[in-house]
This record gives C-alpha cells, sequence and structure tokens, in this order.
C-alpha cells in the first residue's frame, strides 16, 4: 500500500477501462452508464489506515475520519472518472457507505476533485443488514430498470462488481488492506 506497486498497479486498471471506453459505441442518451463503487476506489482510506497501523477495523475511529471528509482521490481513479465524462458516460457512484453518510461523502468527493456524477447511491436503512453482494446488484438491477445500460463497474471489492446484473466489463482495483463479502 506504500509501496509503488500499489499506484502502478491502480495506473494499468484504470488504462485498460480508458481503452475499452473509448472503443465502446454509446448512445448519447444520458443512460450511458459507469458504476464506481467510492472507498478505495474513488477515495483512498489509507491516511486513515496508516494512523491506526492497519490494526483491527474500529468502526467508531471510521466513522470519525469519514466525518473529516479528507479521504484524497485515487489519482489513477481521478483521471479515468474524467476521461468516462468526457466520453459522455452517466457515473453512478454505488457504496456500502449508509445514506447517513451522505452530506459528507459528497464533500469528499467534491474536495477531491470529483464532480457531476448521475447519482450517489448509499445503503438506506432497509439494506443495512444485505451482503455488499447483494445489496448491490439490487441496485444496479433498479438502474437497468431505469433504462441504464451498465458499460463499466470499477471497485476494489469482487462484491462491487460480481452478482447480477453485471456491466458489459469490470475493472477490479487492488486493495490488499480488507475484504468485502
Amino acid at each position: 500500500m506504500k509501496g509503488d506497486h500499489y499506484v502502478s498497479d491502480s495506473e494499468v486498471v484504470a488504462v485498460d477501462a480508458i481503452y475499452f471506453a473509448r472503443d465502446l459505441d454509446i448512445a448519447g442518451n444520458g443512460k450511458d452508464a459507469w458504476i464506481f463503487d467510492v472507498d478505495e476506489t474513488l477515495l483512498s482510506n489509507l491516511p486513515y489506515y496508516l494512523e491506526n497501523g492497519f490494526g483491527d477495523f474500529n468502526e467508531t475511529s471510521f466513522d470519525e475520519w469519514e466525518d473529516l471528509a479528507k479521504a484524497p482521490a485515487l489519482p489513477a481513479s481521478l483521471k479515468l472518472y474524467n476521461e468516462l465524462q468526457r466520453l459522455g458516460f452517466s457515473l453512478v457512484l454505488l457504496t456500502g457507505r449508509s445514506e447517513a453518510w451522505r452530506n459528507a461523502t459528497e464533500k469528499n468527493l467534491l474536495s477531491a476533485g470529483y464532480r457531476n456524477w448521475e447519482r450517489l447511491i448509499l445503503r438506506e436503512a432497509s439494506d443495512i443488514h444485505k451482503s455488499a453482494l447483494i445489496y448491490k446488484s439490487e441496485k444496479r438491477a433498479q438502474l437497468e430498470a431505469e433504462g441504464f445500460v451498465i458499460h463499466g463497474s470499477s471497485g476494489d471489492q469482487w462484491s462491487d462488481l460480481y452478482g447480477s446484473p453485471i456491466a458489459t466489463r469490470s475493472f477490479k482495483l487492488p486493495n490488499p488492506m480488507y475484504f468485502v463479502k
């Protein structure tokens, strides 16, 4: 995480995604979607984990970190995000964060350089006890029911990418810190 490999691996994934996106023939009707996870995909919580010695997860201290809204952008993901916007994709942010963190999440995304997303989807009370895989699958199905075509998906967890429906192509970013089911 602290070395060059994490950064270079993230860059490889972003470059692959950019090449894929540039080759697509999108409709340009506002329904060509690309889905991003937030934590360890668009925003890096590495400063939090460094400060806490990569120890056991502490929900209270992590909530305090989220409330600060100071997680930096992952540079490769910000580059991908901006290129996808330029190409005309509707960017949907689908996070496991709860709805209670909407204001802090929006503030953090904006301060990190992310703008003009189509939708930011956070867990509602009815989603809290669902696995990430089920929750994210249901939200993708809702997007498809609204007419979105999910061309691409970027996330650091397999639960961001698996399930049904899935994107035409998924891009898995590295995350050696933790695993979400």
